[in-house]
């Protein structure tokens, strides 16, 4: 008599996962409108220092209690948010960033002036790490090119910035700053979007393909983030020295007017966000280690010349150092969360909150280069640091095979006894 087999059939591979561009696009605006509301903190500087007679020291308190609440809160926030996921954190921290602007356009003492600034780097820092690990999410396995996408968002924010600030904030006054707040309320809009998806996808069981986790001991893990921070301050001590006084070089060196300095910085900033797009999705095809070190080490040539070049090769060199050095960051990012799989928040914070402390004290210490030198001597000692990216030969190799089909928990950065993510 014949029987039937009570064996379960075989198992059908997974559906290989989705990139979902409409989210990557959400975050990327979204992350557009945070760094932009960010660089607006700079532009007043002039409106600030005229309202409130506030000396440079002032000023730069005005830079360190910014930086202070976006560095060293990001790490702790990424940390807390491996252990407990919070979808419905991405718009309280835009609502952070939202009300230390409208803080900012009516503040009536200095002391408020500190407040709102703290307000806005704590919303940055609520913001970067979660939408860091959104962005890996929604990359259906393509996270380089997910980053790149996310962080071009951010640079054009910080590019647009300065042109809306000449356009609206100094013509109009501090109080103008408050219109801004309408993009952030597009912020919140865009984020509560993604939150919903966020929650979704924790709850969803559809399997996923991950890149295998590194097998490397603790100790090689923690020598090569070591290593990526030392590239971290290398890019953006550099990044800091050169953009923070570009404006006032172009001035004294060249007798450029200031519309026409700022115009420079634009043109700048904006190669560094087309730049960008590039260091991720090469890393996925190539690899991290090779675009780390081509990116920050390859720059070193132009960064050497600038100092010596004329105001054509000045623009040029300048465009090529930000279309090739801002490569880095997306493949440096991928590259340590690959290290350290399970922890995506906390490995997102440490190197943007790294990022952040580093641009600000690059900012404070080259400033008082400058007032005791000159700027000229500052753009001949930051020529050098991009020789740090030689540093990079001492990461060590990681492998891209893909593994059997896992829980969507694991793209998220999940450990083995959290809940889905």
């Amino acid at each position: 008599m014949t029987t039937l087999s009570s064996s379960p059939a075989p198992a059908l591979p997974a559906d290989p996962p989705r990139t979902e561009f409409g989210v990557l696009g959400a975050i990327s605006t979204a992350h557009l409108v945070n760094d932009m509301m960010q660089s607006l903190i700079l532009a007043i500087y002039p409106i600030l220092r005229g309202t409130f007679h506030l000396s440079f020291g002032q000023i730069g308190l005005i830079t360190l209690t910014y930086q202070l609440t976006a560095s060293l809160l990001q790490p702790l926030v990424g940390s807390y948010t491996d252990r407990r996921p919070m979808p419905y954190s991405l718009p309280v921290g835009m609502g952070f960033t939202l009300a230390g602007l409208m803080l900012l356009a009516f503040a009536p003492s200095f002391g408020l002036v500190l407040v709102a600034a703290a307000l806005v780097g704590t919303g940055s820092s609520i913001f970067h790490p979660e939408s860091s690990r959104v962005a890996r999410m929604a990359s259906g396995g393509r996270h380089g090119m997910a980053q790149s996408l996310f962080q071009v968002g951010g640079n054009s924010g910080t590019a647009l910035g300065p042109l809306l600030a000449a356009a609206i904030i100094v013509p109009f006054g501090q109080r103008s700053l408050a219109w801004f707040g309408l993009a952030a309320l597009l912020g919140v809009g865009l984020l509560t979007g993604v939150s919903r998806w966020y929650a979704h996808h924790r709850r969803t069981t559809r399997a996923v393909r991950h890149p295998a986790a590194v097998t490397l001991s603790r100790r090689r893990v923690g020598g090569a983030i070591g290593v990526l921070l030392v590239l971290i301050f290398s890019k953006y001590f550099y990044i800091a020295g050169l953009s923070t006084f570009y404006t006032f070089y172009l001035i004294g060196k060249f007798g450029l007017s200031v519309r026409s300095a700022q115009m420079h910085l634009f043109v700048f900033l904006f190669a560094s966000a087309l730049g960008t797009l590039a260091g991720g999705p090469i890393g996925d095809r190539i690899g991290r280690k090779p675009v780390i070190w081509a990116s920050i080490l390859g720059v070193a040539p132009f960064a050497l010349l600038l100092p010596h070049a004329d105001l054509f090769w000045t623009t040029t060199l300048t465009i090529l150092i930000g279309l090739i050095l801002s490569s880095a960051f997306s493949a440096i990012l991928v590259y340590a969360q690959e290290l350290i799989p399970g922890k995506v928040g906390m490995v997102s914070g440490l190197f943007f909150g790294f990022a952040f402390g580093m641009g600000g004290l690059g900012a404070a210490v080259l400033g008082l280069l400058a007032d005791k030198a000159g700027i000229d001597i500052v753009y001949r000692m930051i020529a050098f640091l991009p020789l740090l990216g030689a540093v990079a030969v001492l990461l060590p190799e990681t492998r891209r095979a893909l593994p059997a089909a896992v829980p969507a928990a694991a793209a998220s950065g999940a450990t083995g006894r959290s809940p889905a993510r």
